[in-house]
């Protein structure tokens, strides 16, 4: 009894340290370090805090907590606005917030976890585990259109597999008509799962399931990517793999060893205090409704609150490859494997086609980058990311090893992606460009030709080389066919710029541009076919279009117009001799600023560079005659491409 006693103590002193141990690498996570060190730029950083400052003054939302980590260390965790409707309560760095659907990738963490363990077969039927879903029935689709056929069923051609849960390809649909989308089925069905198989705050998830059960999927098993209760589905897996309650089981495992200590399905009393609320509007009755109280109905897709700070740990463990201050979650291959995407070339995501061409796909749980020019997912290709509908949103690169999440509260989701474009841009923005060798300044040719470089010069959508949305930029005009991909037979339209030119004149995504004029595109560059897209304001612009399911070229036309302020764009003029620039768009973009215009001093023929700041140096470019047509900013492995609009 001694020996053990002895042992326990031995034990308990080892448990001890690897605690103390975990709290000083934690504290890399907790401390705010220097940014200048991380490699930030200290005064583009704070143009965050700058941006969403003046965000809280619209009052919806009323208050963002915003934090940034790189290279394991945290860069910027910054409170803005308020907790309450009454502005009275100051946001602070650990609030916490309803993260609606972020709770899925918890969910698809805490599957893989068993699926590590050897307890749960990733390709096994879901029957397998919840017999109350075997032998599900499928609507049948009309061959024409595509459309589904509510009242006549068929079986299903395969069982739906724990894989399709994470990858939403199971056939499940969400039970609300507020998730359908005309591009995947019909409102009649979400509509169905609502009155059938309703979220229930007062029924356990096993009360659900069998719900679930008497339903028909609307597709297929693995035939199509629909976003669905898919994730409500795993969180009972596993319950029932496990022999824990859901939030047993993530306390245990997951939050408790990653000391993500404000996170869970509802908020204690002593916490309630530190729980924003939403602006306007009580809580949707659905999974993530009243958590100032326990949680019977612990939804796995949408159910979770936390904190930026606990969720940068969990993005933390993920880009280490599944491991954070010492504690083992997920293996690394499993990580890789969450983090790729699944989904075969000519299944569609969300509406758009998956894969290469369209720049983004779908893993195990998470939205990936897949092309480096163009994506909804910022950074480098294989980043990836998701968001909720409150107004939460992370992303994680693994290249540049930058961790971003940004928490508010809304209670209509429609605008979201206003706020979460600033959150994928401006931190990319502030990163420190690499310095290359400058030219030794020689007295400066031609002084009086300044006027030359006088102009506007458009970035297109995004302020950091690093994040691109938007290839190329129009130049002379605009149309709103800036999120484009080059294929084999022409472009392929990701999203037409809303409420644009094109838009309004009926082009739609999916679309591919066969000609331009009455020249065909195909095997053009996208340099090349963009030189065809610019071209003179209120010049017409001529079409010819391959649409999905029309058997005949649709031709669209439609007049250019004026490049629009929300563009990054930088103005450059002449000032008492000198030249000087000033950001003229929505976004600020490295040392300029908008109202604030920068001299730039000379360093070569066409390249001049801003003496203090960062040193952002601006190289003009010439077409074929000699004239100025565009600018590069920092040019290198990190420049900026813009094009003079005139």
């Amino acid at each position: 009894m001694r020996y053990q006693r002895f042992a326990v103590s031995l034990t308990a002193l080892a448990a001890l340290a690897l605690g103390l141990v975990g709290a000083a690498l934690a504290d890399d996570l907790r401390t705010v370090g220097d940014p200048d060190s991380l490699g930030f730029s200290a005064r583009r950083l704070a143009r965050i805090t700058s941006w969403f400052e003046a965000q809280t003054k619209t009052g919806d939302p009323s208050g963002f907590v915003v934090g940034i980590a790189r290279g394991g260390k945290l860069a910027y965790l910054q409170p803005t606005g308020f907790e309450d409707h009454d502005k009275t309560i100051p946001m602070r760095p650990d609030s916490i917030f309803r993260i609606g659907s972020m709770s899925k990738q918890i969910t698809s963490v805490a599957t893989m976890m068993l699926v590590d363990d050897g307890k749960l077969e990733l390709d096994a039927p879901v029957a397998k585990y919840l017999p109350e879903l075997r032998d599900m029935q499928v609507v049948k689709t009309n061959p024409a259109t595509g459309d589904a056929i509510l009242l006549e069923l068929e079986p299903a051609r395969r069982a739906m597999t724990i894989r399709d849960l994470l990858r939403n390809t199971s056939g499940l649909v969400y039970a609300s008509p507020d998730y359908a989308d005309p591009g995947f089925g019909n409102a009649a069905l979400h509509a169905l799962y609502g009155a059938k198989a309703p979220f229930r705050r007062d029924k356990p998830i096993a009360s659900f399931i069998a719900s679930l059960g008497t339903l028909p999927l609307l597709h297929q098993p693995g035939e199509v990517w629909e976003y669905s209760v898919g994730y409500d589905v795993l969180g009972r897996v596993i319950e029932v793999v496990s022999g824990q309650n859901f939030d047993q089981f993530l306390q245990s495992r997951l939050f408790g060893p990653l000391h993500m200590v404000d996170s869970g399905f509802s908020v204690p009393e002593d916490k309630l205090a530190r729980l924003v609320a939403v602006p306007g509007a009580q809580p949707r009755p659905l999974s993530d409704g009243d958590v100032g109280k326990p949680q019977t109905f612990l939804s796995g897709g949408g159910g979770i609150v936390s904190t930026v700070p606990d969720f940068l740990r969990f993005c933390q463990m993920l880009l280490n490859g599944g491991e954070l201050d010492g504690v083992r979650i997920l293996k690394p291959e499993t990580v890789k494997l969450m983090t790729t995407n699944s989904l075969p070339p000519d299944m569609h995501m969300a509406g758009h086609e998956a894969g290469p061409a369209v720049g983004t796909g779908w893993g195990l749980g998470f939205a990936i980058r897949t092309n480096p020019d163009f994506s909804l997912i910022p950074g480098a290709v294989g980043s990836f990311n998701w968001q909720g509908s409150w107004g939460t949103f992370f992303s994680i690169d693994p290249t540049q090893k930058l961790i971003l999440v940004m928490m508010m509260q809304r209670s209509q989701f429609s605008e979201n992606g206003f706020y979460f474009n600033a959150i994928r841009r401006l931190p990319y923005a502030a990163l420190k460009i690499p310095q290359a060798p400058a030219p030794v300044a020689s007295e400066q040719e031609n002084a009086g030709a300044l006027t030359e470089y006088v102009g506007r010069y458009v970035f297109g959508g995004s302020a950091s080389s690093l994040d691109r949305q938007i290839l190329v930029a129009d130049g002379n005009s605009w149309t709103g066919l800036e999120s484009v991909v080059v294929e084999s037979d022409g472009l392929r339209v990701i999203k037409p710029a809303e409420g644009g030119p094109a838009a309004r004149a009926g082009v739609m995504a999916g679309d591919l541009i066969t000609t331009i004029g009455d020249r065909s595109i195909k095997g053009l560059t996208l340099e090349a076919a963009f030189r065809r897209i610019s071209g003179p304001v209120n010049a017409t612009i001529k079409l010819k279009i391959i649409r999905e399911r029309q058997n005949d070229p649709i031709v669209i036309a439609f007049a250019r117009e004026a490049v629009p302020s929300h563009s990054v764009a930088l103005q450059v003029r002449v000032a008492d001799g000198k030249l000087v620039v000033e950001a003229t768009g929505a976004w600020s973009i490295l040392d300029f600023d908008k109202g604030e215009p920068m001299p730039v001093a000379f360093l070569s023929k066409d390249e001049f560079h801003v003496e203090s700041g960062d040193h952002t140096r601006i190289a003009f470019i010439r077409d074929a005659a000699g004239k100025v047509n565009g600018a590069v900013l920092n040019p290198g492995p990190w420049e900026q491409r813009g094009a003079i609009a005139q």
